[in-house]
């Protein structure tokens, strides 16, 4: 069984070693999950965020957790969905890359992500998830996999289907390799 969880819950609260920003380029806060993650880890996180200075598309940057319950806030900037015709897969992917890339660089062993790029950047759901299942299955590969456990946190029943049907996939089992 794999060590994908989907969990219905405020990533803000979660007591996890790392939880992931859905950012955008400034890495300033914004709505959402983005202000959310703000409004939690207070000012400290703003402060930090100014001295890195931003972030591109498709990358990431990772801080100290400030008032959060985590000891990281991993950020990463999606790309804004146009039409499916300028990267904005490749890109979303590359978040997901690169968040794993700093968890192994940091020994996180738990993560938790949002939904990157589905909420006010508009990327279809369905594909966001099937995206992210495929990067979470690769970066849970081979004997010294980091991290060892990784959270899909949903912030509402179309998101949680969105990923339940990614997980069970036309060549997985049923459960979709969910634990409690």
């Amino acid at each position: 069984m794999e060590n994908i969880q989907l969990l219905d819950a405020d990533i803000t609260t979660l007591a996890v070693d790392a939880i992931v920003n859905a950012a955008n380029p400034t890495l300033l806060g914004g709505g959402g999950v983005d202000g959310a993650i703000h409004a939690a880890a207070g000012p400290g996180l703003l402060s930090e965020c100014r001295r890195i200075g931003g972030c591109p598309v498709g990358g990431a940057r990772i801080t100290s957790g400030h008032e959060l319950p985590v000891r990281y806030v991993i950020h990463t900037v999606g790309p804004v969905w146009r039409d499916g015709g300028n990267n904005e897969e490749q890109l979303l992917a590359s978040c997901y890359r690169e968040c794993f890339a700093l968890a192994r660089e940091h020994g996180i062993k738990t993560i938790a992500f949002p939904a990157v790029g589905t909420g006010v950047y508009g990327f279809p759901k369905e594909a966001a998830a099937r995206i992210c299942v495929r990067e979470c299955r690769a970066a849970l590969e081979g004997e010294n996999a980091c991290p060892q456990r990784i959270i899909l946190v949903c912030f509402n029943p179309a998101t949680r289907a969105a990923y339940l049907a990614a997980m069970r996939g036309p060549d997985h089992d049923s459960t979709g390799g969910v634990f409690p």
